[in-house]
């Protein structure tokens, strides 16, 4: 893309710098030229017109926030003159936008591990679940033992999920524990899982082993420590052995595009975040529902702005209804803490050119592309739908993406314009928004979407992006795997006794 700046939809009152700007460089829009007044930053917005105090700012052809004062073409548009247009709950009306997608149906498969239960995995890895906090210790001394012992012969990894909970919770946190380590149990990329109880915690061992339904007991098993008579740890040697020798048989075979489910979530964002990655992740999700899978998109607090785009591509009026409620529930969660429902982007959103949260939503929705929402699903609830799904949970980067893997994701695709290192307990591959970045953290970054601006089209970057994906899903280690960066994180959000 051969210019220092662009303008994202027609009806645009900014262009967005694409690289350094000086003052006095001109800007041209139609037979228009307006000067810079002054120095801008890579990513942030410039104004193309002057606007009166309280005017609407558009960006993406929408509203992202209000001048806190008059404005001349040319200004630097930040958070020091831009203000949020959100409040509290509203109410919706449903006008459903039925956009048909052509994209053709693709002949390309991954490799994967078919479980019994008809689910697919993408890792064959030996787990160990606490059910409590109280046994982080002996989890991680069982997960180190085995790997040393087995040298992960026939196997993708070992890993111990710590956590702080379990007990000491009570109602909606309490449930929100026992479901997600539910979901983690019983997740595909686990071909065999250890749960280890301590005994006398609220997330009884017996109630929790029922949560997890009509499981195969050949590859889920339970340990409560307290009951065991001497080494715990030995006794839990002697289950994981047993474990170990039935995953390592399992091998990877041919599976279909609509067996791949994939979440969707941005962190570090900056002002490419809605111009490379997130229309990429988009067109990305676009495909893979064409295919008959799925893809889920979360961090409801930054829908907030762009919701009635999601809510008005709901198949049915009660999806829409339940879309409603995931947005309208989040925001009662804000107030209810006396927080504003507009309070984000963070310090580093702003330094990269997002200056409101509906700057921030309309960029960040645009990584579930157009599909239409075929599903909506409550904070640890697992998949019951193939397509475009919408998950409760926040923003929060580890929190949010736990989520996603929880909810039965086998890869979450991370959008970034200023890097981070994390993953969750699955593959979470990161996608840079600029070549700057992907050239300064390759220990970091999975694909560099910041090719878009670099003169490379849309239908290139995404061919080489499906095959980095399936790549991740038939083996290829994601850069957090390689770099041992992989944890879980539980939303909480009341007292702890």
């Amino acid at each position: 893309m051969d210019t220092a700046y662009l303008k994202i939809n027609p009806i645009d009152k900014v262009v967005v710098a694409l690289r350094p700007m000086k003052a006095g460089e001109p800007i041209t829009v139609g037979n228009e030229v307006v000067e810079l007044l002054q120095d801008v930053p890579q990513g942030h917005k410039i104004l193309l017109q002057d606007v009166k105090e309280g005017e609407d700012i558009i960006k993406y052809g929408y509203p992202i926030g209000h001048a806190t004062k008059a404005l001349k073409a040319g200004e630097w548009v930040n958070e020091n003159n831009l203000k949020t247009n959100l409040s509290g709950t509203l109410e919706y009306e449903y006008k459903p936008v039925d956009e048909k997608l052509s994209i053709a149906k693709s002949d390309k498969t991954f490799n994967g591990y078919k479980r019994a239960n008809g689910e697919v995995g993408i890792r064959n890895e030996v787990w160990i679940v606490p059910t409590v906090g109280c046994v982080n210790g002996i989890a991680e001394e069982l997960a180190k033992r085995l790997e040393a012992e087995t040298k992960l012969e026939g196997i993708d990894a070992v890993h111990a999920w710590h956590h702080n909970y379990g007990c000491s919770q009570l109602s909606e946190d309490h449930e929100n524990t026992r479901k997600v380590l539910r979901d983690i149990v019983l997740h595909p990329n686990a071909g065999a899982v250890l749960v280890v109880s301590l005994g006398c915690e609220n997330n009884q061992p017996e109630d929790f082993m029922a949560m997890l339904g009509d499981y195969d007991k050949s590859r889920i098993r339970l340990m409560v420590t307290q009951r065991v008579q001497g080494d715990e740890v030995e006794e839990g040697m002697n289950i994981l052995r047993e474990l170990y020798a039935i995953a390592k048989q399992d091998k990877r075979e041919v599976c279909p595009l609509n067996e791949l489910r994939v979440g969707l979530k941005c962190g570090g964002s900056d002002g490419f975040s809605g111009i490379t990655a997130n229309p990429l992740v988009g067109e990305f999700s676009d495909f893979l529902v064409a295919q008959g899978g799925t893809s889920i998109l979360t961090e409801v607090p930054e829908m907030f702005g762009a919701e009635t785009i999601l809510m008005n591509r709901c198949e049915t009026k009660e999806l829409f209804d339940q879309t409603v409620k995931l947005v309208n529930d989040f925001k009662e969660y804000f107030l209810s803490h006396g927080e504003p429902v507009g309070e984000n982007p963070s310090p580093g959103n702003k330094a990269g050119g997002i200056s409101t949260l509906e700057d921030k939503a309309l960029g960040c929705t645009q990584k579930c592309g157009r599909a239409p929402v075929s599903g909506v699903l409550s904070y640890g609830e697992r998949l019951k739908v193939k397509g475009l799904n919408l998950l409760s949970a926040p923003g929060n980067d580890l929190v949010a993406s736990t989520a996603l893997a929880a909810s039965g994701c086998q890869i979450v695709l991370f959008t970034t314009g200023r890097g981070t290192p994390f993953g969750t307990f699955i593959p979470t591959m990161k996608v840079a928004t600029n070549s700057q970045l992907a050239a300064n953290k390759p220990n970091w970054i999975d694909f560099n979407a910041g090719q878009l601006v670099d003169g490379v089209d849309m239908p290139t970057v995404l061919d080489k992006f499906i095959d980095k994906i399936i790549a991740v899903a038939n083996g290829e280690p994601a850069q957090n795997e390689k770099n041992g960066y992989r944890e879980i994180s539980i939303f909480k959000n009341g007292v702890t006794l």
